[in-house]
């Protein structure tokens, strides 16, 4: 196949055009053109009062490809179209005994199951949590009703949660082996549109993930692997540093030499059970901050100028930075278009933000985190807990703040950089449910994060038109950025100091997203697989 990068058309061009872009960039007739397939399609909006064109990146077979090849042999932008497909690194003998464990069912635990499930290794899928559509009930009756269920919510579940958020599948991590292909092309086959292969900026949505979930809990279960919900590991069996299995909250022991720890970001008990049992683990970077509303039209206007609203374009994001003078950093993350801000506590008497968006990206407001880095050097010294239990200590705080009722506190922009207390809502209704309790938001954050939050709204707006807006909302707090310490793991992908344990995706600190995570479960998968087969030695 070839490919051609950097073939330009106007937003509206038809299908049919494309086509014909393709035969004009490569000087051949119609019919020497046998097929095309998008490998990408982009926008650049970064410069305002020019047109906006969609830059495609194509792969095409032809006829006489060697003589096409030879004539463009200069041409950067066309040849020969790599190889992205996906090639697995063994399958399971008949008749093997062992079966690997894999605790935990979000994205990098999906993906975990589902490969060593194709390499027909038969896994045993722990999931603390419930199958999505009960648990989907679950986090609703938080949103409407308050009533929150620690261990079934939008940390908890199949599905993890990634299940509840924007559903975005890009990343910025290295892939040479195109496991975030291999990704993409598994959640197509479980229900996603195949646009997600092309636009440059993937999502899926809430609606969409549940079921596609399901169907790939399915596939895992139909090539002999096992799936159990409500199965909480409480404990480890390690024999002379080797790992020989886990133990259940009932008691029931499961015995494997091969364990992936898929856990999220929030599994504090699983934690500190781990921490108990003297897994090394270190403390590392993560990010606290708020969620910010908009108006959608606001963003989509200050993005994409007349083309705000175009129905190819969808609705804008943005990703913004600013370096405070007090030398912290204050960005813009997971941002999610035409979404809301839901309440994603997993524990009693707190309170913890996240965004979410479905498919349409249709909702009214545009809302983002906007948060500030934290280090354990600087902030949280004390050990490999010490980010949990700050954690906890601000989202504690945050739940006293917005009225001890799952409320969120919640504060205007306006006021918020003006130092005073909000009364009264503006132009902006805040999406967050059970809802928001309005006041200061400078209590809960330490002063350092205040300071440079007031610093970087006035400075976004130079770069966003209006994202300063007096009546924004900004919506308290954002804590769980990504997983406050790392389960440190070695060349072989396993834990430093217990053999057989596997750290992965999000919770353990190597991911930080749908797709990475993904990307994680299915290098983990590798991993254990050569161990199993023998192939590291």
């Amino acid at each position: 196949m070839l490919r051609i990068t950097e073939l330009k058309l106007p937003l509206d061009h038809t299908d049919e055009a494309l086509r014909e872009a393709i035969v004009q960039r490569l000087g051949i007739s119609d019919d020497q053109l046998l097929d095309f397939t998008l490998f990408k399609r982009s926008y650049d909006a970064r410069k305002k009062n020019t047109e906006l064109l969609f830059i495609y990146t194509i792969d095409l077979n032809v006829r006489d490809e060697a003589a096409l090849l030879h004539t463009f042999a200069d041409d950067r932008n066309i040849g020969p179209a790599p190889d992205v497909s996906y090639k697995p690194v063994g399958q399971a003998p008949e008749g093997l005994t062992e079966r690997p464990i894999v605790v935990g069912f979000g994205p990098c635990g999906i993906f975990a199951g589902l490969l060593l499930a194709q390499m027909g290794f038969k896994p045993i899928i722990l999931e603390r949590g419930k199958e999505v559509r009960q648990r989907t009930k679950d986090t609703w009756g938080l949103w409407r009703k308050s009533v929150l269920n620690p261990e079934s919510n939008v940390q908890f579940g199949e599905g993890g949660a990634g299940t509840f958020s924007d559903g975005k599948l890009y990343s910025q991590i290295k892939d040479p082996h195109h496991h975030g292909r291999k990704v993409l092309n598994e959640f197509i086959k479980a229900g996603a549109p195949e646009e997600i292969l092309y636009v440059s900026k993937p999502h899926i949505g809430t609606f969409r993930l549940t079921g596609m979930v399901e169907n790939m809990r399915h596939e895992i279960q139909a090539l002999g692997g096992e799936v159990r919900f409500e199965q909480k590991v409480t404990d480890l069996l390690i024999e002379n540093d080797q790992l020989q299995g886990v133990v259940l909250e009932n008691g029931e022991q499961l015995h494997s030499r091969h364990v992936v720890l898929a856990l999220g970001h929030s599994a504090r008990d699983t934690f500190r059970m781990l921490h108990a049992r003297g897994v090394f683990m270190e403390a590392k970077p993560f990010s606290i901050g708020f969620r910010i509303e908009h108006p959608q039209s606001l963003i989509d206007k200050a993005r994409l100028g007349k083309y705000a609203g175009h129905p190819k374009l969808g609705a804008a994001d943005y990703k913004l930075v600013h370096h405070a003078k007090n030398g912290r950093s204050v960005y813009s993350f997971c941002m999610c278009p035409g979404g809301t801000v839901v309440a994603a506590t997993s524990e009693p008497g707190r309170v913890v933000t996240n965004g979410m968006s479905q498919y349409s990206r249709n909702e009214r407001n545009a809302n983002s985190g906007i948060v500030v880095g934290i280090t354990p050097e600087q902030d949280y010294p004390g050990g490999p807990l010490a980010g949990i239990e700050l954690q906890e200590r601000l989202e504690a705080h945050a739940y006293v703040l917005g009225g001890s009722n799952y409320q969120a506190p919640a504060q205007l922009v306006g006021d918020f950089v003006a130092g005073r207390p909000s009364t009264a809502l503006g132009s902006v209704e805040p999406s967050y449910k059970p809802g928001v309790s309005l006041g200061d938001l400078a209590p809960s954050l330490p002063d350092f994060a205040i300071e440079a939050i007031r610093e970087a709204l006035p400075a976004f707006d130079r770069q966003i038109k209006g994202y300063n807006l007096h009546d924004a909302v900004l919506t308290g707090i954002e804590t769980r950025t990504s997983s406050p310490l790392r389960i440190t793991r070695g060349a072989d992908l396993q834990s430093l100091n217990i053999k057989g344990l596997y750290p992965a995706g999000e919770g353990a600190g190597y991911a930080g997203g749908i797709l990475s995570a993904g990307v994680d479960g299915i290098r983990i998968a590798e991993a254990v697989a050569r161990q199993m087969l023998g192939l590291n030695d």
